[in-house]
C-alpha cells in the first residue's frame, strides 16, 4: 500500500467518473460502483489532481485559494488524500531525492 508524504505525486485514477453539482463534486468509483461526494474545498482539490501533482503543490494552491493555516491545510489535505486512496480513487507515487 502506498503511503503519503509532502512529496507524493497524486493523480486521480482513470477508474472514476465525476461531475460537478453546483459547487460540489460527485465521484463514481468504477471498481466498486459507489458514489462519493466532495464539498467545495474537496472539489477544488479533486480538480487539481486530474493531472499528476505533488502534495506540496496542492497545499500551496489551497493556501492561495482559502483562508486557512498551513498546518491545518496540510493535516486536512492528508486526511482527504488518505480517504481517497483507501477508496481507490487516487494513485500515489513517491518522489525520491527531494
Amino acid at each position: 500500500m502506498s503511503s503519503l508524504s509532502d512529496y507524493s505525486l497524486i493523480n486521480a485514477t482513470k477508474e472514476t467518473v465525476h461531475c460537478n453539482v453546483e459547487d460540489e463534486t460527485v465521484i463514481l468509483g468504477l471498481k466498486d460502483g459507489l458514489y462519493y461526494g466532495l464539498n467545495p474545498s474537496g472539489a477544488f482539490i479533486w480538480n487539481l489532481i486530474q493531472e499528476p501533482i505533488m502534495v506540496t503543490e496542492i497545499c500551496d494552491a489551497i493556501l492561495e485559494e482559502y483562508d486557512v493555516e498551513k498546518d491545518t491545510c496540510r493535516r486536512d489535505l492528508m486526511n482527504l488524500l488518505q480517504e481517497l486512496l483507501d477508496n481507490g480513487l487516487i494513485e500515489v507515487e513517491e518522489i525520491i531525492n527531494q
